[in-house]
């Protein structure tokens, strides 16, 4: 069965770039399903859409983070990443990659923003 996995640091300073990866299993980043999703749930609130990425690689954001969002992949890894430019502490948050639609889940990536 197809499995998401998170990878990253767990401490961001304010200011610098929030970097993870997700590494797919089971599937395929380019065949399995329509788009690979991040989406971020901070403390004491709901699930938020941050971006996806297609199986032909192209992107979409949040108008929230569109400015400061880059989803890129790697397909000889199988995996895609999520970059968050300038990050404040409101960017503490769990961080899944998923695809919904299909009810594919990371098991989530806690994420600190903090000095």
């Amino acid at each position: 069965q197809v499995q998401l996995q998170e990878s990253g640091p767990g401490l961001v300073k304010p200011s610098q770039t929030l970097s993870l990866t997700c590494t797919v299993s089971g599937g395929s980043i380019t065949s399995t399903v329509n788009y690979w999703d991040w989406i971020r749930q901070p403390p004491g609130k709901g699930l938020e859409w941050i971006g996806h990425i297609s199986k032909s690689g192209s992107t979409s954001y949040s108008p929230a983070f569109k400015r400061r969002t880059s989803i890129s992949r790697d397909t000889a890894k199988n995996q895609f990443t999520l970059q968050l430019n300038f990050v404040t502490p409101e960017d503490t948050a769990v961080y899944y990659c998923a695809s919904p639609p299909n009810d594919y889940w990371g098991q989530g990536a806690q994420v600190t923003v903090s000095s």
